[in-house]
């Protein structure tokens, strides 16, 4: 387990993703592995419904929503929270503007 806090973990100014963040996203990404691998299977039946199909896709989209916004949680208490403290706010802020051009 590796502490945010540690000075290994803002090695070359890397800041570590919390641990239970880390855990919580990755639980997450394990059920929309889940629900991906579900879809696949349903597709390759001749009888697939595609309103069930679409549930799928959805659940997909939920799972993967849910693990940004856990990592993104536990980036703004680990870390955009303090960056007054390290000094490096304008590094942080252009850091999450650049992150959620993507969400």
């Amino acid at each position: 387990m590796t502490d945010p806090a540690s000075p290994s973990c803002h090695a070359e100014n890397k800041l570590c993703m919390p641990e239970d963040a880390r855990r919580r996203a990755a639980r997450r990404l394990s059920i929309a592995r889940g629900h991906l691998d579900a879809i696949v299977r349903m597709l390759e039946k001749d009888d697939v419904y595609c309103v069930d199909v679409l549930r799928q896709l959805k659940a997909v989209q939920g799972a993967l929503s849910g693990a940004g916004e856990v990592v993104l949680r536990g980036h703004l208490e680990a870390h955009v929270a303090t960056a007054h403290e390290r000094g490096d706010t304008v590094e942080m802020v252009e850091e999450l503007m650049e992150a959620l051009r993507y969400r």
